[in-house]
């Protein structure tokens, strides 16, 4: 074995005990012994002069140079498998693990039918499909792409845009009852619903003629969900701004009714997003090729 596979391996196995959570663990899914993985990491750490993970009665915790080894080896592994792929040409088949992270309501509805193409397509693949709205660390946390609604914050990535969220006011026929709306100003006077990762106290609402207005009220109902959101609508709790999909059939059957169709809220566009790389490995190519087929964007 050459010094570079054999680095490359010792720092694969590394990899695989911070995922698995202990040397035994990473020895399983490697098909090898408890004691072989303990000889890797020694040998790997006897070579970088340098302490990567601390082990006791309670478990094992990576140190400050484990942390940052931790997250510079995956950039090198990934640009590794970049640069092979690219070498391969078009006869690379995508195969491994894929790491994607996406919103909970758009991640349950609207993405779980190209995720199906894409392993139907591609069978020497897996995903791990995780549902998460908060921050991510997407190098230090092993994500291959993350797939976000709205502006895109913090580490350097690639994004592309996949999809425009249309984003409509909607209440029961109950709240609304039999007063014609006419005018934004006339919503402040109902009760109101609020999805806080987006609005809170305000909404600014845009008419089809291009005229601006800002609705401004109090929530009696304040959630990150999506879905909790439709279904306090449902109850009748108030009226609500929401993504336009989730409440389709809810509007055709007259379980919900679209407040003021001459004006909606800003849309929003949703991203696929990733590390930068000089490379990137097929799995990952072909999964962004399929979601933005999917929804027929080009960026």
């Amino acid at each position: 074995m050459s010094r570079t596979s054999d680095r490359l391996s010792l720092m694969e196995t590394f990899l695989r005990i911070v995922e698995a959570g202990s040397l035994s663990a990473a020895g399983t899914q490697l098909g090898t012994s408890q004691p072989t993985i303990s000889r890797r990491l020694h040998a790997l750490e006897s070579s970088l002069g340098v302490r990567l993970l601390l082990r006791n009665t309670h478990g094992m915790q990576l140190t400050d140079a484990g942390q940052r080894y931790v997250a510079r080896a995956k950039e090198l592994l990934a640009d590794w498998q970049g640069f092979e792929a690219d070498l391969r040409g078009d006869d690379d088949v995508p195969e491994g693990m894929l790491r994607v992270v996406a919103p909970h309501a758009f991640g349950q509805e609207r993405l779980v039918a190209p995720v199906t193409e894409y392993l139907r397509r591609y069978p020497r693949t897996t995903v791990e499909w995780r549902l998460h709205d908060g921050p991510l660390r997407l190098v230090e946390d092993g994500i291959d792409c993350v797939i976000r609604v709205g502006a895109l914050e913090g580490e350097a990535v690639v994004a592309r845009k996949i999809f425009e969220v249309d984003r409509i006011i909607v209440a029961a026929p109950s709240v609304v009852g039999t007063r014609p709306i006419a005018r934004p100003s006339q919503l402040e006077a109902l009760p109101w619903l609020a999805i806080g990762t987006f609005y809170r106290n305000s909404v600014r609402l845009e008419s089809e003629r291009g005229t601006a207005r800002v609705v401004r009220f109090q929530p009696r109902f304040i959630t990150d969900s999506l879905f909790a959101l439709r279904a306090a609508a449902l109850d009748g709790l108030g009226v609500a701004v929401v993504s336009a999909w989730v409440v389709e059939d809810d509007l055709a059957q007259g379980r919900l009714t679209h407040v003021l169709p001459g004006w909606r809220s800003q849309s929003l566009p949703v991203y696929i997003a990733y590390p930068e790389a000089r490379f990137y490995p097929a799995k990952l190519r072909r999964f962004v090729e399929i979601m933005r087929t999917a929804f027929a964007v080009s960026a």
